[in-house]
């Protein structure tokens, strides 16, 4: 199936081990400006934590970045990056603030506590697909407008503006998959005079 996955949305968690607290906020990004910012905002939320753990993982430029932040190497910011590689994810950051407790987890705790909290992050989030579609665009007469409609509908694309003068101008998105059918049913329903033109691609999320 084309497209990627993601988060849906923005999603917390928090787990406790050894009165250490973990905190963990996951969401999509689509850039290392958007990445590096929701970074700060988490930094700037808890400017007490011991450790501000992060990974993220970027489509454009194939960008992987992580870090411990002062945690051992290995221990926090790896296997964070894990779990989201895990969820076959891309897009998508995940921040844990830290707050020692007092008593030393040892590598193999900080693994499964900084692991658990980014999976029970991720899952307050939620995953998408993004698929991609293509917007297009016709212009048809009053007397075809509503089953025109109807036609990109039933196929899954989605009417997005109707611009109604001497005659109709309608926008509209659909799967990259379906636009060549839809070109051929809207061929066949008005006989040739009504003819799509498709522009940019665009990604959309549906629910996995």
């Amino acid at each position: 199936m084309s497209g990627y996955l993601t988060a849906a949305g923005y999603g917390e968690a928090e787990i406790e081990d050894k009165r250490s607290r973990f905190l963990a906020h996951v969401r999509p990004v689509s850039s290392e400006t958007e990445a590096k910012a929701f970074l700060e905002a988490v930094r700037a939320k808890y400017p007490d934590a011991t450790h501000h753990v992060y990974a993220y993982l970027l489509r454009e430029g194939n960008i992987l970045r992580w870090s411990d932040d002062g945690e051992p190497g290995g221990t926090s910011g790896q296997p964070t990056l894990n779990v989201l590689q895990g969820a076959g994810l891309t897009d998508v950051i995940c921040v844990t603030a830290r707050y020692f407790g007092g008593t030393l987890l040892g590598s193999g705790g900080l693994v499964r506590a900084y692991s658990s909290a980014a999976r029970a992050a991720l899952n307050a989030a939620g995953t998408a697909r993004m698929t991609l579609w293509r917007e297009g665009a016709f212009r048809c007469s009053y007397a075809r407008y509503e089953r025109l409609c109807r036609l990109l509908t039933d196929r899954g694309a989605r009417v997005e503006e109707s611009s109604f003068g001497e005659a109709v101008e309608v926008r509209f998105t659909a799967p990259q998959p379906q636009c060549e059918a839809i070109c051929d049913a809207i061929r066949e329903f008005t006989s040739g005079d009504v003819e799509p033109v498709y522009g940019n691609s665009v990604y959309r999320p549906e629910s996995v």
